[in-house]
């Protein structure tokens, strides 16, 4: 795994009228604080890359659908820089993803996904880096 990236198993607990469905604790590793919580839709098979953060960490937890998360490394040059795990209600975790790590996600589902991000900052557009999708180079077909 990449240094500082962290994934916990969720519980999911099962109700006459509907799950609940755990997300972050303040005990939880990964919890650096709350300043932001928010919702991200993506379509089937549809690509959202590259972006990196300055300073926020990212909590992510896909609620709905299935989601691919690509990681890339480029802190320290290492052969193993990239980092896939696809995150739904069958493999539900959270994604803790530390500071200058780059993230790009896919839809996996038929339908739309929806990923949560539990940031430890509120957005600030100066705080992001940003690359096109094809100036990493990363196989997204497969």
């Amino acid at each position: 795994m990449i240094d500082g990236v962290i994934l916990t198993r969720l519980a999911i607990i099962e109700g006459d009228g509907g799950r609940v469905m755990h997300g972050l604790k303040i005990t939880d590793p990964g919890f650096n604080g709350f300043n932001e919580a928010y919702f991200s839709e993506i379509g089937p098979m549809k690509i959202k890359a590259w972006k990196r953060h300055k300073k926020m960490t990212l909590n992510l937890i896909v609620p709905i659908g299935e989601i691919r998360f690509v990681l890339f490394d480029d802190r320290l040059p290492k052969e193993n820089s990239f980092q896939e795990i696809n995150l739904s209600l069958k493999h539900y975790y959270r994604l803790t993803i530390p500071p200058m790590v780059w993230l790009g996600f896919q839809g996996r589902s038929k339908a739309s996904s929806v990923l949560l991000n539990v940031a430890d900052l509120q957005h600030d557009p100066e705080e992001v880096d940003r690359k096109d999708v094809s100036e990493i180079q990363f196989d997204w077909s497969i």
